[in-house]
């Protein structure tokens, strides 16, 4: 959190240098007093089962981690609900309408970008589709799939957080169906 922190040069309330770190994760102006607090983002990700039991899995076209597996999601917006904000990414990700998603965990990540580390909370939801329109992979997926659970590899997820959430989800499943 340390090098995020001093990654920041300048207050961003009255713009004096004289801004340094006062906490484990916050920032003080010794100038006006703004304290500025680094926060974690809210980040969402979707576990999709489709009717054959297939989980929906895409393949990320970005950094970090651009070219491995990832499921459909990304951050929230301000002002919007994580269910929204699940719904809303797996629309721009792939095209398919999901209702109804239900939380299951969450899950401490660092997500690398623009030279800093930000510092997000990974919320994994379970959703079902039935929509039967053709996957199209879109915004920052380069491509999509259905994938059966016996083929999922959690080790091929290139984000820490989604590699850990999927081996969790499986195990979840697999003590559900014993």
């Amino acid at each position: 959190m340390s090098e995020l922190l001093a990654s920041y040069h300048f207050c961003p309330h009255c713009g004096s240098a004289d801004f340094a770190i006062s906490g484990i994760r916050s920032m003080r102006c010794r100038a006006c007093g703004y304290e500025h607090f680094v926060n974690a983002s809210g980040a969402v990700a979707a576990w999709i089962t489709n009717r054959a039991g297939e989980v929906l899995v895409c393949r990320r076209r970005f950094m970090p981690a651009a070219g491995t597996l990832d499921l459909p999601g990304g951050f929230i917006e301000p002002g919007e609900t994580a269910e929204e904000a699940v719904c809303r990414e797996v629309m721009e990700e792939t095209h398919l309408l999901v209702q109804a998603p239900r939380y299951a965990f969450s899950l401490p990540n660092s997500y690398a970008f623009s030279g800093s580390v930000i510092p997000t909370i990974d919320l994994f939801f379970r959703c079902r589709c039935s929509d039967s329109r053709p996957l199209i992979a879109d915004d920052d997926v380069e491509g999509c799939l259905w994938m059966p659970k016996a083929h999922i590899n959690p080790a091929a997820f290139g984000l820490h957080s989604v590699s850990r959430g999927v081996a969790m989800l499986l195990r979840q499943e697999d003590e559900e169906n014993t």
